[in-house]
């Protein structure tokens, strides 16, 4: 096959990947009896233009990863543990998500915010100068998101989706690459790839210490906190364009060094995948772009 344009993303699940195309979502999911269960979907939100324009985007991308990928994990999650496994209710994925968005919010948001507050009574330059008051925040930040994914990687179940992770990465940079969608091929493939989303995390944490520059400085706390909070859209579609940016000119040597840190922090989120897990993803992403043949083995839901 050779090299193509068309954008897509993914994102590992239990036992599994999920793949986003245009206009497709695809989730495959191994079950404890070897057997591979996948699931297609049309997306229609990328036929609009208007979800295609710089910036907007980034929201999309957003929407992603907050409801596909809720959606995801709830399948993933039935399937990986046994067809005897419930499957969530409307209410219990409203509660997971609303839970899931308090603790980021709770944790990358407002304690770094209040430790940053309390250490400005020690150190008066963080209360002169705002861009420091905003660089201690973004610091501190980026240190929890740090240690966050260091303390989660020893989980054993983690440790699988961060293999699936890195199966993930390999099957795209195969398909990116013009290569046949082999497991052969991609297991030669690298498992860390410019456009992840933990490089894309890393780059909002940098790009809102920028943007929390524009709250009046001498805002009340409560005020500082739920600004931050407003801002999380624009954040996002802003390091979403610089992510895009990066993928497209990772060859440049400037660029190379922006995206290093992003490179880094995936020794964490991702492990070397076997072939097993290889397979779930090449067939994900082949169903994705509707290029599967072989049908054989897997079964639809």
């Amino acid at each position: 096959m050779g090299k193509c344009k068309i954008n897509i993303g993914g994102q590992a699940v239990i036992e599994g990947v999920m793949m986003r195309a245009p206009s497709k979502f695809v989730i495959a999911v191994r079950r404890p009896d070897n057997q591979i269960v996948v699931q297609k979907k049309d997306i229609t939100i990328d036929t609009n233009k208007f979800f295609k324009k710089p910036f907007i985007r980034g929201l999309i991308g957003l929407y992603d990863a907050l409801v596909l990928g809720i959606q995801a994990l709830n399948f993933s999650a039935h399937h990986a543990l046994g067809e005897g496994e419930e499957k969530l209710s409307f209410k219990e994925i409203f509660f997971t998500m609303l839970f899931g968005f308090g603790l980021g919010i709770g944790l990358f948001l407002f304690l770094p915010l209040l430790l940053t507050d309390l250490l400005k009574l020690v150190f008066p330059l963080i209360e002169r100068s705002f861009l420091v008051y905003n660089l201690v925040d973004g610091i501190i930040r980026v240190i929890f998101f740090i240690l966050y994914i260091y303390i989660i990687s020893f989980f054993k179940d983690v440790k699988r989706v961060f293999q699936y992770h890195g199966a993930e990465h390999k099957s795209i940079f195969t398909f990116e690459s013009g290569k046949e969608l082999t497991v052969e091929n991609a297991r030669q493939m690298s498992r860390f790839h410019p456009r992840c989303g933990t490089s894309f995390l890393l780059i909002v944490m940098i790009v809102s210490i920028f943007v929390f520059t524009l709250i009046p400085k001498d805002s009340h706390f409560l005020i500082k906190f739920l600004s931050r909070i407003v801002f999380v859209p624009v954040i996002a579609g802003i390091s979403y364009e610089i992510l895009k940016l990066s993928a497209k000119f990772q060859d440049n040597i400037f660029v190379k060094i922006l995206i290093a840190p992003g490179l880094w922090l995936q020794k964490l989120t991702t492990k070397e995948p076997d072939d097993s897990q290889l397979e779930v993803a090449i067939i994900s992403i082949k169903e994705a772009l509707e290029i599967n043949e072989s049908k054989e083995g897997l079964i639809y839901v």
